[in-house]
């Protein structure tokens, strides 16, 4: 059961590095302002407030989409034949597979975890494993190598991980595998912050850990996925329903 902060509270503790950078860079100039000639004074306590509204966005933005919005309602899967057989993605924290088994109690649902701390080097992630182990039953996985039989799966689910494979070959080889493991009819959700204008003025140069839209549908046509239908759960957040070509 989430609570109604559970949602930013992850974000501030899974990325309190930048917050602390922000915190010291206001009190710096702060500080200096103080004792700055009248030009240096105004230029000092202009960076301060960036600093700020820097923090302040981006935490009033996760708590809006993470708290707020319908985002862990998944109301995408609305339209979708009702699966059997599910598979959940995750990129070494997992949010989404207790709300698709609480959602679909009579699947079968299996969890893969793709993280390779050698390959995926993004710090928040291991500060999320610290904070929220692995459950019983999730299964390490490689992006080449799923160990699902082919056409075997009738939904995928890869919430707010995919992201995380940075190389675009990688990320191609990793959807086409997805793809193996999909019946005709089947379908993979892909939910994703996109790096654009909405993202840049919520999350500053943090939107720049997202991928484009022209990179993600590239990859999806490079793999033998067809979008479907897109759908927008608030500004921020963009879901690709999938299907294989």
């Amino acid at each position: 059961m989430r609570g109604p902060y559970d949602g930013v509270w992850n974000v501030v503790r899974f990325n309190w590095p930048k917050y602390l950078m922000g915190f010291l860079v206001i009190l710096v100039c702060s500080i200096l302002a103080m004792n700055a000639t009248s030009s240096w004074r105004i230029t000092l306590l202009v960076l301060a407030f960036v600093g700020l509204v820097a923090m302040i966005l981006p935490t009033l933005a996760s708590h809006y989409i993470y708290d707020r919005s319908v985002l862990y309602r998944m109301p995408w899967l609305d339209g979708l034949p009702i699966p059997e057989t599910i598979v959940a993605i995750n990129a070494g924290f997992d949010e989404i597979s207790p709300a698709l088994r609480e959602r679909y109690s009579h699947a079968t649902l299996d969890v893969f975890d793709f993280y390779d701390p050698a390959m995926h080097t993004e710090p928040s992630i291991e500060r999320a494993r610290r904070a929220y182990p692995p459950a019983t039953g999730v299964r390490k996985t490689a992006t080449d190598l799923l160990p699902i039989p082919d056409h075997s799966v009738e939904l995928v689910v890869a919430f707010l991980s995919l992201h995380e494979v940075r190389d675009h070959g990688e990320r191609v080889r990793f959807l086409s595998e997805i793809r193996r493991t999909l019946n005709p009819a089947g379908h993979l959700v892909v939910t994703e912050h996109l790096r654009d204008s909405v993202n840049f003025i919520a999350f500053n140069f943090g939107f720049l850990h997202f991928h484009s839209p022209i990179v993600w549908k590239s990859a999806f046509t490079a793999s033998g996925l067809a979008v479907e239908r897109q759908v927008r759960t608030t500004p921020f957040i963009t879901t690709y329903i999938l299907a294989p070509q």
